[in-house]
């Protein structure tokens, strides 16, 4: 009878064990994936003026026909993907840091591209070495390069079209009003040549210039 009974209480001992197995190592799963830490990500996502831009030089590369909209369309997103495979970047059909950074497409300070800049500065006033990094080159918008023109035309500076488009004959417009006004004949539509025609900049390219101007002080220290 001692035999029987010991026998009944290790089996019912063993189905226990073996029943609290499966849960226990529920309970440890959920524990570990309960433990992960929440990843954050951080979605980039260009501003109308940024995306003007692009349009216009894809259109100047023959890689996109359409007008420069501000806003994403299915030619656009073929567009940069080609430009990217040219390029040698990610394809994937967006304005993102990397493909405007590769057309010089100012970042604003939100996207960091001030920041960027301001950050560098900082860091060349502490060590005292010139690490100011350069910025993008200055670009002029559709918008801009269209109410230039006017500009030209009405002062019998350029006799094309209102086309928006930096063409020969509107370089050479330009460098006819930077002369006429003293300003550097360089036959861009720079900053400078923007203000003197009353044009205002975008805030993108009040950065870029803000950071031309900290990249330029750093050179003379």
């Amino acid at each position: 009878m001692r035999h029987l009974c010991a026998v009944a209480f290790f089996s019912m001992l063993f189905a226990l064990a073996a029943a609290a197995q499966p849960a226990s190592t529920t309970g440890t799963s959920t524990t570990s994936k309960s433990g992960e830490p929440a990843k954050s990500t951080s979605v980039f996502r260009p501003t109308k003026d940024q995306i003007k831009q692009g349009q216009t030089l894809l259109k100047g590369q023959k890689l996109y026909d359409g007008e420069a909209t501000g806003v994403y369309n299915d030619p656009t997103r073929s567009a940069i993907k080609s430009f990217q495979k040219t390029n040698g970047l990610e394809v994937n059909g967006k304005f993102d840091k990397s493909t405007l950074g590769k057309m010089n497409i100012p970042l604003t300070e939100s996207q960091g591209g001030a920041a960027t800049a301001s950050t560098a500065s900082s860091s060349s006033s502490s060590t005292g070495t010139k690490t100011v990094k350069r910025p993008a080159p200055f670009r002029a918008s559709e918008d801009q390069i269209k109410a230039s023109q006017k500009i030209l035309l009405d002062n019998k500076m350029y006799t094309g079209m209102q086309s928006g488009d930096l063409d020969d004959a509107t370089r050479e417009g330009l460098g006819k009003y930077q002369q006429a006004n003293n300003l550097k004949v360089t036959k861009t539509l720079n900053a400078v040549t923007l203000e003197k025609m009353r044009i205002a900049l975008t805030d993108s390219q009040k950065a870029n210039v803000a950071a031309q101007a900290a990249y330029e002080s750093s050179k003379k220290k």
